[in-house]
């Protein structure tokens, strides 16, 4: 098990528990606060699918020197405690990151939402029914839909989760060579390598197929709160051509692109968020960084596409 104060900024403090968001989930949820105090809003962090957080340790110690976090393994990983049968599509998952919104009463403009991959696909798709609005939403590659071969579909109908580890080397043999940059960004390979080690494959074998069946497209017009897509131009995986699709729909989108998953996952994605929300009419904050990030606003064109 990781020692989370490896994760927090210095003076920044933890808290971990089990969250009951219904009689049969419980999602591992790690509080963090800055050792500022809580002036800033919190975050609402969804990670990835089957993500590790050991993937977010650079941004976590980067964000917590100003912000609360919370961060949400959502139900498909492998700490989730699963009582029963339940289902895991993006409709279920959000609707854990709904109850616990509401359950901590989160209030308008007081809290930002932050996913990534999947995470970020969820967050897409549930904030349309939140009940208090976000200053924004920052995604990192969404998945506006979840590519899976045919053959990857008939192998899941017959697969035996007991046989995971017979089936990962070919998982990962597929991944680096046809849906990952490895030239560009081996890192990324090896981190879904220790995610892919790391997982539930009762949980992933139950979430591919109705992951299979998604699609975005056709809720992204009804989003009306600010959005952040932070896009990887040499990211394959996450499939930049539909990011720029997403771009053209959402009605108040802003998008930059930090070339690498590397790069979506370093402190130079922390500045970049906090320098969007310093860019917010309704945020308003005197502190030392925000006065520096507003202060950079007009640089906004570097990043921009």
């Amino acid at each position: 098990m990781e020692n989370l104060q490896d994760y927090c900024a210095p003076g920044a403090t933890y808290r971990e528990a089990y969250y009951n968001v219904s009689d049969r989930v419980s999602l591992r949820l790690i509080h963090f606060a800055p050792p500022s105090g809580n002036k800033h809003p919190t975050i609402v962090f969804v990670p990835g699918w089957i993500t590790l957080i050991a993937s977010w340790q650079i941004v976590l110690r980067e964000i917590t020197r100003e912000f609360p976090v919370i961060y949400i393994e959502t139900r498909e990983k492998i700490s989730s405690k699963i009582s029963g049968k339940v289902k895991y599509d993006v409709a279920a998952i959000g609707s854990d990151i709904l109850q616990i919104i509401s359950d901590f009463k989160l209030q308008t403009h007081r809290y930002l939402l932050f996913g990534s991959s999947l995470g970020a696909t969820v967050l897409l798709d549930s904030c349309r029914q939140l009940r208090s609005e976000p200053l924004f939403v920052a995604v990192v590659g969404p998945n506006a839909e979840f590519r899976v071969p045919k053959w990857g579909i008939a192998l899941i109908h017959v697969f035996y989760p007991g046989f995971y580890a017979a089936l990962k080397p070919f998982v990962k043999w597929y991944l680096k060579n046809f849906r990952l940059n490895v030239t560009s960004d081996r890192a990324q390979y090896e981190k879904y390598c220790r995610a892919l080690d790391a997982a539930d494959p009762w949980k992933l074998r139950r979430a591919i197929i109705p992951f299979s069946k998604y699609k975005i497209w056709n809720f992204l017009h009804d989003i009306h709160y600010p959005v952040l897509i932070i896009g990887a131009s040499k990211d394959k995986l996450h499939e930049p051509e539909n990011l720029k699709k997403m771009v053209a729909i959402l009605p108040n989108v802003t998008y930059i692109d930090l070339e690498t998953n590397k790069g979506t996952h370093n402190a130079e994605m922390v500045a970049a968020l906090h320098q969007y929300l310093t860019g917010l009419p309704n945020f308003h904050c005197d502190c030392p960084a925000c006065t520096y990030y507003r202060s950079k606003n007009n640089e906004w064109d570097v990043y921009i596409y």
